[in-house]
């Protein structure tokens, strides 16, 4: 059944007090949207919390950001959202915050780009980090065009995170999950010291497998095999064996193992947060 008007409304504001409440969100920070219609989208205004909002606050704008009904005005970084919708007609909400320890990553010019999560990999793949732009232009749109067809979640270097799901929940969890991965992530690197720390990565045979059920159950993103990986045969190959000669089976049929009771378990659960 759709939802009305004030029921997206409202859950645009309880997702707001969400992240406002997760820490991911400072005063006025970030920005939230839903499709409601091929040129209609619900949006969260400027200037006003996310922890604080009311129903009667969220605005409707047209698909080139303008204001169609709202008391309020639409924040002016509304353009990387209508960005998405434009290049993403899948995505039915985008979420924008500032996780501090993804977003950290970004201040560091360290990319989260470590497969170390069963879950995060079937959920979010890896996340890039987007080329700096200036807050409210043009510039941080663009950054997007790159990654956009292939991901669901992005780092806005020294600016935060945007995710995107077909529904509002979705990309909520989608913030959730790149935040959790990023404290893990520093985690690790603290316990074997420093950010240059070895991170111990799910080997290159078992991500196969879990990029293989990311394609089936239609999420994008693919990871690139061995063959034309960078790091293949130097200190950074995921491989068990780091021998250049050493022959990887990540672009065949891996073959059965126990740890495929494993990958399916995992995937249960994550087609049960996905709501497939």
């Amino acid at each position: 059944m759709a939802q009305s008007p004030f029921e997206i409304k409202k859950e645009i504001c309880d997702i707001g007090k969400r992240i406002y409440d997760h820490g991911f969100v400072a005063a006025n920070d970030g920005n939230i949207s839903v499709k409601v219609g091929p040129n209609e989208f619900y949006c969260t205004p400027t200037g006003v919390s996310k922890g604080y909002m009311t129903p009667d606050m969220i605005i409707k704008i047209d698909a080139e950001g303008n204001k169609i009904d709202g008391k309020l005005n639409p924040s002016s970084e509304i353009k990387m959202h209508m960005r998405v919708y434009k290049e993403r007609p899948d995505v039915g909400a985008v979420v924008h915050a500032h996780p501090p320890v993804a977003t950290a990553f970004t201040v560091a010019g360290i990319e989260m780009d470590q497969y170390i999560l069963p879950e995060a990999i079937l959920t979010i793949g890896n996340v890039p980090t987007c080329d700096y732009g200036t807050p409210s232009t043009m510039e941080i749109p663009d950054s997007l065009m790159p990654y956009i067809q292939k991901h669901d979640a992005f780092l806005l270097k020294n600016h935060g995170a945007l995710t995107v799901g077909n529904t509002l929940i979705r990309a909520c969890f989608t913030m959730e999950e790149v935040e959790f991965n990023a404290k893990i992530n520093l985690y690790a690197r603290q316990l074997g010291v420093g950010a240059s720390a070895s991170i111990d990565e799910i080997p290159c045979e078992q991500l196969e497998k879990l990029m293989e059920l990311r394609k089936k159950m239609g999420l994008p993103g693919k990871h690139p095999g061995c063959q034309k990986c960078p790091n293949r045969g130097t200190d950074k190959c995921r491989c068990k064996d780091n021998d250049p000669s050493h022959k990887c089976t990540c672009n065949t049929q891996a073959p059965a193992s126990g740890d495929d009771a494993l990958v399916a378990e995992i995937t249960k659960k994550v087609l049960a947060a996905l709501g497939k």
